[in-house]
Order: structure tokens, then C-alpha cells, then sequence
């Protein structure tokens, strides 16, 4: 018996969400805005948070300052019962400033600011990763994957909005068993971009989300990409941050129970609209029962009715 289900290594920082009428610069040299709100947020902060909602044992890891910043993500965690421990960050938390429109769609200034190649000491992830079952990867630690693979612990990452094009998002992807990434930097060749993740590394399950057009699936024993559709959101959209951690998640927990990918695509879709109907960042979390009754309505729809995807 391991101790986790799921180690999550790196991802946490604050967003600091402005709120405007839509995403371009008007005339002028200001604008009022509604109140501006910092948020827990970051994809791996998404992913510990959305496992631990849906009841998978979760354990979170990554460096975090000793700053206000610091301290709103540890409240955060006290207050929902993560399991999460921390060394100190030289230059203190990461940050984002996010702008969101009335459409939901956001636009991130990311401030990353850890040093280049900072990564979590292996003494200190390692007793983790020798108690767990998955650990998904958040940030440039290459030893964390070598070592996950060679303790037979199953990986997973997001490198986000790939364009093809940076190195270091290949060599992570490389890595990995399950790869999720963006459309949004090359629409045009997200299936060859899916397909030379899955022909550079050992994959068996490469994602790409496409916001309101869906996900795109390549596995290694299909050998096909094939699309999903989004599902009706049941509440009004607002915000979309936190939107493709709560995707995968539902995606990953379907997946981990060794379901058909036709049921991981609707779990992620669904999640991912529930997110979208939350103001901030991973703010509201999909339970696992709640999540199980939404994909039963969403699946009679007739774009899911008996599991069949949509391949316009």
C-alpha cells in the first residue's frame, strides 16, 4: 500500500486578477475596475487542490517565499486540509497579474522568479516519491521524472501553451507518461505537435485543450488523435482560470481508474465548466460526487450519448 495517490512537485504562486470589460488596452491612461483580488492559484497549486477535491490522497511540494504571498497559500491549504510542506524561495512566490474579460477569458502576466534552474533538493522529494502511486510534475526537474520511473511511479505535466518550439517543454514532455498541453500558442499543428511528444519520449496518453472547441487525444495504443467536444456549462461562465488544472484532474482520476479515454474526455469537460463558473483561480473545486452526477447528465446529451466523440 502507498501512502499517496498523488505526489504533485512545484506549481504554486498568487494571481492578482483585474477584472475588464475585455482584453485590449482602451484610450486613456486608466480605467476603474472592480475590487482586485489575490488568489491562490498556479498550475500545480490547481492540480494538488483539484486531486484533493476529488478524494485522491494528495501530497503537494514546492518552494514558497516568506511573504504575504507565502502566507495567503498556507492559510489556503490549513483551511482545506492539503497536505503540503515547503523549502524557502530566494526571491520569494511566484506571482501572476491576470486580466479577465466579462467573456471568462483571461490574459496572464507570469512572474515566475525563481532562479534558473532551481529545483527541489532530491533528499527532500525523494521519501515522497517512494510513498506514491503518481506524481505529476510541475516544474523543470528532470532528476524528478528519472527518479519516478526508476521506482516504477507513473508521471504526468502540463507544458501549457507549447509552441513547438521550447526546448524545455519537449524535454519534459519526454519524460513523461501523461503529457497534457494548450492549443493556443499553434492551433494550426497541435496534432503534429501531440505526435512528436508522443514519438520523443514514453508517453501512453498525450491532451490537448482547445477551451470552448474542446480536447484533443492521442494515446499510444490508438495511435490516432481524436476529438472531444465541451459539454454545456451548468452554471453562468465568468472566470476560465484554473479551468485546464480542473480538466486534467477529472481527466487523470478517470484515467487512473483504467477507464475508456471517451469518459476521461467527458470528466475533464465537465470539471473544466465547472471552473469556468467560479470567480479566481482554482477557488471552487468539483467534488467526486458532484463531478460523477454532472458527467451523468452531460453524457445523455447527444454529442456524448453513448460515449462517441465529436469529429468534425
Amino acid at each position: 500500500m502507498t501512502e499517496f495517490d498523488v505526489l504533485v512537485i512545484g506549481g504554486v504562486g498568487v494571481d492578482t486578477i483585474i477584472r475588464v470589460p475585455d482584453l485590449t488596452i482602451p484610450p486613456g491612461d486608466n480605467l476603474p475596475v472592480p475590487p482586485i483580488v489575490d488568489y491562490v492559484a498556479h498550475s500545480g497549486n490547481g492540480v494538488a487542490l483539484g486531486f484533493h477535491a476529488l478524494g485522491l490522497r494528495t501530497k503537494f511540494v514546492d518552494f514558497l517565499g516568506d511573504d504575504q504571498q507565502g502566507e495567503l497559500i498556507r492559510r489556503r491549504y490549513d483551511g482545506v486540509g492539503l497536505d503540503f510542506a515547503s523549502l524557502p524561495a530566494p526571491n520569494g512566490t511566484p506571482r501572476s497579474v491576470n486580466l479577465v474579460d466579462t467573456a471568462g477569458r483571461r490574459f496572464s502576466f507570469y512572474d515566475g522568479r525563481h532562479p534558473a534552474g532551481l529545483t527541489l533538493p532530491r533528499e527532500f522529494y525523494l521519501p515522497l516519491l517512494e510513498r506514491t502511486r503518481h506524481a505529476h510534475i510541475g516544474g523543470r526537474d528532470m532528476a524528478a521524472f528519472a527518479d519516478a520511473r526508476r521506482l516504477g511511479v507513473t508521471t504526468s505535466c502540463d507544458i501549457h501553451a507549447w509552441d513547438g518550439v521550447a526546448q524545455w517543454a519537449l524535454d519534459c514532455a519526454s519524460q513523461a507518461d501523461i503529457v497534457f498541453l494548450s492549443s493556443a500558442a499553434a492551433p494550426e499543428k497541435i496534432d503534429d505537435l501531440m505526435r512528436t511528444i508522443l514519438d520523443a519520449g514514453v508517453a501512453e496518453l498525450v491532451v490537448a485543450t482547445e477551451g470552448d472547441a474542446g480536447c484533443r487525444v492521442l494515446t499510444r495504443a490508438e495511435g490516432q488523435v481524436r476529438r472531444f467536444p465541451t459539454v454545456e456549462p451548468e452554471r453562468p461562465v465568468v472566470d476560465s482560470n484554473g479551468a485546464g488544472d480542473a480538466f486534467s484532474t477529472a481527466f487523470m482520476s478517470r484515467w487512473f481508474a483504467g477507464r475508456p479515454v471517451e469518459e476521461c474526455a467527458l470528466a475533464g469537460a465537465v470539471s473544466g465548466a465547472f471552473a469556468c463558473g467560479a470567480h479566481g483561480t482554482h477557488e471552487e473545486l468539483i467534488s467526486a460526487e458532484r463531478l460523477a452526477q454532472a458527467v451523468e447528465r452531460a453524457g445523455q446529451t447527444p454529442r456524448w450519448r453513448d460515449g462517441r466523440p465529436d469529429t468534425a
